[in-house]
């Protein structure tokens, strides 16, 4: 079992910067693959970023390439999301989520197949 809590979300100006952190409890961390995903207001969720277990690979949904950085660190049990050149379109709430299932980023990972998730942080980008 693994409990996400994030945190780092809030108010931010186009074109600033937010750093989210997950941090998770259980020993089974470092087995995880990592992801975050987002929701914006009257849309779906939909997958923004994922990190294997060693940290090796890292995948960017298209939107937030270049502007968005993934990473974790095992000893503190932590995943971590730097957001850069924040757009309003960004605006949504972000949600940490643990897959045991794959160990490598599947593009079944990627559509939501996650085995548990955080209740999320919301991030709110003003023009």
């Amino acid at each position: 079992q693994v409990q996400l809590v994030e945190s780092g979300g809030g108010l931010v100006q186009a074109g600033g910067s937010l750093r989210l952190s997950c941090a998770a409890s259980g020993r089974t961390f470092s087995d995880c693959t990592m992801g975050w995903f987002r929701q914006a207001p009257g849309k779906e969720r939909e997958f923004v970023a994922a990190i294997t277990w060693s940290g090796s690979s890292t995948y960017y949904a298209d939107s937030v390439k270049g502007r968005f950085t993934i990473s974790r660190d095992n000893a503190k049990n932590t995943v971590y999301l730097q957001m850069n050149n924040l757009r309003p379109e960004d605006t949504a709430v972000y949600y940490c989520a643990a897959s045991r299932t794959y160990s490598s980023i599947d593009p079944r990972l990627v559509a939501g197949g996650m085995d548990y998730w955080g209740k999320g942080a919301l991030v709110t980008v003003a023009s």
